[in-house]
């Protein structure tokens, strides 16, 4: 019997196909320093800034120590960055609302106060102020970068909002600085709160009352009395 011949297969048919490799998931390189200010942050509120440590920042991003070094070579230019993102952009939309509310500086102090809470207080960056109490005079360098970026340049924006107040004759001519620092230091406390006591042992504040309560008191207590009008 002649041997039975074997059937013949196109070359397409007989190669077996390698199963398809996972192509390895590529991000985007501008990305990477936002999600390391990210992880930062988170860190930083959580565990302070002294305790925090670069090996962990890249982990919780999900990269290794090395890649963090080519973006930020040390803690405190992480810190900076994390300043630089999250809240230097809410005051500069703060000084963008003096030309829109130049003629109603009631409106301008609300919304800086509530665009504040919204934007800092009632995020993961609420926890900055308590760190930078806590662990000030340990990193006066930090220290410094924050209080002239942040703090003098918010004094200044509720400053301008005050004197705004007093030449339209609405607020009494009181220090602008001083009513600066009356004027953000409840909402501090609110915010210190939360990261502190209501975080661990005690019920949070009802933000929403407090800030209504607060402002309310504060345009009261600066408004002219009806004898100071009058002269």
């Amino acid at each position: 019997m002649a041997p039975t011949s074997k059937p013949t297969r196109s070359p397409a048919s007989s190669t077996v196909q390698p199963a398809a490799k996972a192509l390895p998931r590529r991000r985007r390189k501008e990305a990477r320093p936002q999600e390391l200010t990210a992880a930062a942050l988170s860190l930083f509120v959580e565990k302070g800034f002294a305790a925090t440590k670069l090996e962990e920042v890249a982990a919780r991003a999900g990269v290794s120590k090395g890649t963090l070094y080519l973006y930020f070579d040390s803690k405190e230019a992480l810190f900076k960055a994390v300043i630089a993102e999250g809240i230097v952009p809410a005051l500069e939309e703060g000084e963008a609302l003096l030309a829109e509310h130049a003629d109603d500086p009631v409106a301008l102090l609300r919304e800086l106060l509530y665009g504040w809470w919204e934007r800092i207080g009632n995020t993961e960056l609420g926890g900055i102020p308590k760190l930078m109490i806590s662990e000030a005079r340990n990193f006066p360098e930090v220290a410094a970068y924050y209080h002239e970026r942040v703090i003098q340049r918010g004094l200044r924006l509720i400053g301008d909002a005050v004197r705004l107040g007093v030449r339209r004759g609405l607020f009494r001519p009181e220090s602008p600085e001083l009513v600066g620092n009356l004027f953000i230091a409840p909402v501090l406390h609110l915010s210190m709160w939360r990261h502190s006591f209501a975080a661990c042992c005690a019920r949070d504040l009802d933000a929403d009352a407090f800030l209504a309560i607060w402002f309310e008191l504060f345009i009261n207590g600066l408004g002219v009395r009806p004898a100071e009008g009058g002269r």
